[in-house]
């Protein structure tokens, strides 16, 4: 699986680099690798991955995120032979760009992301958003952000029909230390256009390993207001994946 070759190899350099001593203190990195291999009555394989990068600087805070998601199932056509079905693939990248304001917690944000999903109810989704960003440490244990600004995105849906417009984004994160080892974290962004609400949610519970490896159960929902009439609206994905944080 591409996913899987491409995450091993990012693992594997970042591995070595830590031995080396040579990480940047200011950045943060975690990668995370699910695979489900089934066979019998139903045969086939998926793989989950998800790689995100954070650096921290005197007035910047930036991050970058690439993921994806592939599935693949075997099935057994009319002749009784046995053929490899292709059901999803989808691949993911965002970076963002914040800008420290002089007021604790505010920042001012540029922020740009890409979605290639063959099998989506959008093939290809793009946006452009630039806004306004709040943060608030409740306790030692609770952090909440905040974001809110204007956009412009780009879209092929899976008729073939192209998209495009401005619109307003709103996004929200929690993050919750529930014991030294366990951690749980919940993230919205809307998107508002004048034909359509895109939305991803994700909520996932994270439990310590070691000191670098947690286990994370996660579950994530993106929706379409406004899809073709063969997609629905929302897909779901849950997963429990392995994260290996330097």
């Amino acid at each position: 699986m591409k996913l899987l070759s491409y995450l091993s190899l990012a693992a594997a350099v970042a591995h070595g680099s830590a031995y080396a001593g040579d990480i940047d203190p200011s950045w943060k990195t975690s990668a995370e690798l699910g695979a489900i291999t089934t066979s019998g009555n139903t045969a086939g394989t998926s793989v989950t991955g998800r790689i995100d990068a954070r650096q921290e600087l005197d007035d910047w805070s930036n991050q970058y995120i690439v993921s994806g998601y592939f599935k693949e199932d075997k099935k057994t056509v009319g002749s009784g032979k046995t053929v490899t079905v292709k059901s999803a693939e989808r691949v993911s990248a965002s970076a963002k760009a914040a800008y420290k304001l002089m007021e604790d917690g505010k920042k001012l944000f540029v922020l740009g992301t890409y979605v290639d999903d063959r099998f989506g109810a959008y093939t290809t989704y793009s946006t452009m958003a630039v806004g306004h960003a709040w943060g608030w440490q409740n306790s030692k244990d609770r952090r909440i952000d905040l974001e809110v600004g204007p956009g412009y995105f780009t879209g092929t849906r899976a008729n073939g029909e192209d998209e495009k417009g401005f619109t307003v984004r709103g996004a929200a994160a929690v993050n919750w230390r529930l014991s030294p080892s366990a951690v749980f974290s919940h993230s919205v962004s809307v998107e508002r256009g004048t034909s359509n609400v895109h939305s991803i949610a994700e909520t996932a519970l994270s439990t310590k390993i070691n000191d670098t490896m947690q286990m994370k159960a996660a579950f994530a929902a993106r929706n379409d207001t406004n899809v073709p009439a063969n997609k629905k609206n929302t897909d779901t994905q849950t997963s429990v994946t392995l994260v290996y944080s330097f």
